[in-house]
């Protein structure tokens, strides 16, 4: 039998410390996982772009079809009363906001839409939120997503709005190219982030009150058809009530600011159309972001 070991503990040799030191920063790890998020979502995209362009242009095409060609071919066309060159102007007017409300619907489906599903049956919310990241950035990832689905779908509609007409209809466009580059990532920012707000609001089962208390007065009352400038007749005792009532409406901004970069026509100053997209978007977010928590934690 070996005798026992009387060393004292301070013989033995000093233990190193072992420091691991993460290979990412905080930071940096949510940063990649922000990049896989939105590759994740833009290569679904890619897999269903047919059915993507099929939902973009459906609407839109069909707005600039009933009412740019079969209203004047018919002769019921809006501003028929001034032969063609009246239906021109209102093909001036129609373009601009058939391009807002394809952002508008793609910013609304692509994440109200997707959310609402997410958190009812599919519960695929619960995926997403294990990513290496805070919860907020998942709710980002699909808004950022959103708006470059937005893009798209303004880049598809455009064309079309401005080609499909009548003969003797020739919408007179003046493209100002610095309005339009930073317009429409705007709205489609600010679209999405409504999309965010809708669909951590409504639950699945209240899609159809969504669009049809929500969504339709956006659309009719956003200046899709007319003028902002063009609603001043509209008043009670020299009050314009329908011009400020529709001030509430950001697609008002869009439309207005969608004008100001493809006509010369009368519209809203850009400087109170890009301050309020700008306070429309944050406020959108913002809510969002805190209903994307509160319904990802409950």
């Amino acid at each position: 039998m070996s005798p026992p070991d009387l060393s004292s503990p301070l013989d033995a040799p000093p233990r190193r410390r072992i420091d691991v030191v993460p290979r990412r920063s905080a930071a940096a790890a949510s940063r990649l996982a922000l990049a896989a998020l939105i590759r994740r979502d833009l290569t679904v995209l890619k897999k269903n772009f047919g059915e993507f362009a099929g939902r973009t242009v459906m609407q839109p095409f069909l707005l600039v079809f009933v009412f740019l060609y079969v209203f004047p071919v018919i002769g019921q066309g809006i501003g028929s009363a001034g032969g063609p060159k009246g239906e021109s102007a209102f093909a001036t007017v129609l373009v601009p906001g058939v391009v807002s409300i394809a952002i508008m619907f793609q910013g609304i489906q692509s994440v109200a839409i997707q959310m609402s599903q997410e958190f009812g049956y599919t519960r695929e919310i619960e995926d997403r939120v294990q990513a290496p990241c805070p919860i907020w950035l998942v709710a980002v990832a699909r808004v950022l997503s959103g708006a470059v689905q937005g893009l798209i779908s303004a880049l598809i509609v455009l064309p079309i709005a401005a080609v499909v007409h009548a003969p003797g209809v020739h919408p007179d466009l003046h493209v100002h190219w610095w309005i339009v580059l930073t317009l429409i990532p705007l709205a489609c920012l600010a679209m999405t982030s409504l999309g965010l707000l809708l669909g951590t609001t409504f639950e699945p089962r209240n899609i159809g009150v969504m669009f049809g208390f929500v969504v339709l007065p956006l659309v009719f009352l956003g200046g899709t058809y007319y003028q902002w400038t063009a609603l001043s007749p509209v008043h009670i005792g020299g009050f314009h009530w329908l011009q400020v009532l529709v001030l509430v409406n950001p697609l008002i901004y869009i439309s207005e600011g969608m004008r100001a970069g493809f006509t010369d026509l009368s519209r809203m100053s850009l400087y109170a159309v890009y301050p309020v997209l700008l306070g429309f978007c944050a406020l959108f977010l913002g809510l969002g972001l805190r209903n994307f928590r509160r319904r990802v934690l409950s």
